[in-house]
């Protein structure tokens, strides 16, 4: 197991002399098998090793003796040791990932190349694990070999193996009451699913893990010639290769600030690049659009809400791209740049609220039909001034007045908008 360790971790230069190696140790069998290789590997590697723990106290005495037994192992081989803690709330993706999450915000917050004891049965449980979810090349990867300072040393190693390593130099684990469940997906895998296609082949998890890794340096090629693709010029796009295509366009939402760019998000800019309509567009999450300019994609982010302003009257705002002015009405024609009403109360100029409507020829609409209807972005959809007093909507700029409210009265003031 020390061969094939050392070989692993100078294979993806996982460390240099005189790095200091924490050592990620749960107690578990995987674990003091790292914890006790490193100790072996520490003057050939000429690394210093430490060991960290995380109390997760989920499991009440027995966390509390997980946390002792590594503790004191490492007191007896003078191993440095620190111990995190802390309470752990199920979130949106339950225990198991709040669990993760928060023993990786301690092991990230510590010194050193931290490293964990996956093994390549853990690698081949990942695999199918996302493979039962559906998956992509990356998700075929399985675990990273080296992410940052996170390193995992024993990923080309077998449970098998840990167990006569640790049975060869007599070194003791604990054993978690919750990996013997079929709570989780993993364990499921693991108990039922994993036996039976060793029977098929009893090398299957040390196969499935390197064949993951080879994804993972398939996936590291393809991205890097989708980073050198990077573009937004349709015909250029349509050129590529599928599997290059669809990896530009995900780094297009990425950079736009769509955090986790879905399948279904690809395809619709994919739709976009081969749509006959030059000026097609597209809505994603987080208020971002995405229009097809002609030959070129345009990402319009979600505009900031505009500051709520009274018009005076007479009286003058100027915001961007427009100014509103507000003066006696001469009796003009109305136009959508000029209009005429009587104001109940102060005169407002806003972002459209919930509720707001106005009537125009074909009949009255909400204003967020209405934008809809006139194919406004719906990331540009606040940056639009609203003309507004206490009964409602007057005048929306670029769209006209509202016809409940315009008026020839001798009261009525005219609102007009200069677009700049």
């Amino acid at each position: 197991m020390l061969n094939k360790l050392c070989a692993f971790m100078e294979r993806y230069r996982m460390v240099q002399p005189e790095d200091t190696v924490v050592c990620a140790v749960s107690g578990g069998a995987d674990s003091m098998a790292l914890l006790w290789a490193m100790y072996l590997l520490r003057d050939k590697l000429q690394v210093c090793i430490s060991a960290a723990h995380f109390n997760h106290g989920l499991r009440g005495e027995e966390s509390d003796r997980d946390e002792a037994f590594v503790r004191d192992f490492c007191a007896g081989y003078g191993i440095p040791f620190v111990c995190g803690n802390g309470q752990v709330v199920p979130g949106k993706k339950g225990l198991e990932a709040a669990a993760r999450e928060a023993r990786y915000a301690f092991l990230r917050s510590l010194t050193g190349k931290i490293a964990t004891a996956h093994t390549a049965d853990d690698n081949a449980e990942t695999v199918l694990m996302h493979l039962v979810r559906g998956t992509g090349l990356k998700g075929l990867g399985g675990i990273t070999p080296v992410n940052g300072n996170l390193i995992r040393p024993m990923l080309s190693v077998t449970r098998d193996e840990v167990l006569a390593f640790l049975e060869e130099y007599n070194i003791p684990y604990v054993e978690d009451s919750t990996n013997a469940e079929d709570g989780f997906l993993r364990n499921r895998l693991r108990h039922n699913v994993m036996p039976l296609l060793k029977q098929e082949n009893p090398a299957l998890a040390e196969n499935l893990s390197a064949t993951a890794l080879r994804l993972r340096e398939d996936e590291g090629a393809l991205e890097s010639a989708a980073n050198d693709a990077q573009t937004k010029d349709v015909s250029a796009l349509r050129k590529l290769p599928s599997a290059i295509r669809s990896r530009v366009l995900s780094q297009i939402l990425f950079d736009a600030g769509v955090k986790e760019p879905e399948s279904a998000h690809i395809f619709a800019l994919e739709k976009l690049v081969f749509s006959q309509k030059p000026s097609a567009k597209a809505d994603f999450p987080g208020g971002i659009t995405v229009t097809r300019n002609y030959d070129t994609l345009e990402v319009l982010t979600e505009s900031a809400e505009l500051e709520m302003q009274e018009l005076p009257c007479p009286g003058v705002i100027n915001l961007p791209g427009a100014q509103i002015t507000c003066r006696p009405n001469a009796g003009e024609k109305n136009t959508t740049t000029s209009f005429a009403v009587v104001p109940k109360g102060k005169i407002i100029v806003r972002s459209r609220v919930s509720g707001d409507a106005m009537r125009l020829s074909g009949g009255t609409k909400t204003l967020k039909k209405l934008f809809t209807d006139r194919k406004i972005p719906a990331a540009q959809r606040r940056a639009v001034p609203v003309i507004a007093d206490d009964d409602g909507v007057l005048g929306v700029v670029g769209i006209g007045g509202n016809l409940d409210r315009l008026s020839d009265d001798t009261q009525a003031v005219r609102i007009e908008i200069k677009h700049q």
